[in-house]
């Protein structure tokens, strides 16, 4: 766009206005939040800049509290969150209509490493991580354990996705869950290679990362003292306690690019790359 240094203000004003809006088309679409969501979304990205030439940016930064913080101060285009957006987040980004497009179900789960699930800890109560959580259990002997072997855990980071979803089933609320010193844990990818590799090891991880050979993911007894693992027959019924579901955010009804992308994702495609990734579509749920 050519601007003639003898145009009036009107004029120059229009000018710029055209010129603002012709950089904002350019500018790529950008995506932030959680490493949980971020699986298919990023292959749902790759497959848009092929067959779309769609300019789109996938991060993961500061996981599902980043996605909704930088979506309300807007910064990016969409959200990627673990969790549901709470009231709080809600009332601080007033100026925001996040809008919450459920994409897939998944479920947090407390993996262990694989000295801790051959010493015979397969099942936990809530108590049990309770009393593990406040630190009145350093022992995995004292939890079912076959030997003496003092418990590593390390905590996923505050405001994570994974984080509250387990605090909220343990405490009721993210505000009762007490003040810890475990190390901190951030993505999946770090939590699992952490815990993989230290002896006594326990986190809380995406049910769907426990792969069986490193980190084993631990049932949940019930209220009626059964064990419930996280299966998909029990993230789809919801019966196992910590089943979450996944979503892309928005401000408002998403439109252009940010439209495009979630219909991707709510598309067959895009619910295939849901379940490539290890979580389960739509269609699988139990209502």
């Amino acid at each position: 766009m050519r601007i003639d240094a003898n145009m009036n203000s009107a004029s120059l004003s229009v000018a710029f206005c055209l010129l603002s809006a012709v950089i904002a088309s350019a500018a790529p679409l950008k995506i932030n939040g959680s490493t949980t969501v971020n699986l298919p979304v990023a292959e749902a990205a790759e497959i848009l800049r092929a067959e779309n030439k769609l300019d789109i940016q996938v991060d993961t930064q500061g996981g599902s509290s980043g996605g909704i913080s930088m979506l309300g101060d807007g910064q990016i285009h969409l959200g990627m969150s673990s969790k549901p957006v709470s009231d709080d987040d809600r009332q601080k980004y007033s100026q925001c209509h996040f809008k919450e497009i459920h994409i897939g179900e998944d479920a947090v789960a407390l993996i262990v490493s694989k000295d801790v699930w051959e010493s015979g800890v397969h099942t936990l109560t809530k108590a049990q991580i309770k009393d593990l959580y406040e630190g009145k259990v350093t022992n995995w002997k004292d939890l079912g354990g076959s030997k003496s072997q003092r418990i590593a855990f390390f905590n996923k980071e505050p405001g994570r996705g994974t984080w509250e979803v387990f605090v909220h089933w343990l405490y009721g609320s993210p505000k009762l869950a007490p003040q810890v010193n475990f190390p901190e844990v951030g993505g999946n990818e770090e939590t699992r290679n952490k815990v993989g590799s230290t002896r006594g090891a326990i986190s809380q991880l995406s049910a769907s990362w426990a792969d069986g050979k490193t980190v084993f993911a631990l049932a949940l007894v019930a209220e009626d003292g059964q064990p419930v693992e996280p299966t998909a027959a029990n993230i789809a019924t919801h019966k196992y306690p910590m089943s979450r579901p996944l979503f892309l955010l928005s401000n408002g009804e998403p439109n252009g690019d940010a439209k495009t992308v979630a219909d991707f994702l709510l598309s067959p495609r895009g619910q295939d790359l849901v379940e490539k990734h290890g979580y389960l579509p739509l269609k699988a749920l139990v209502k």
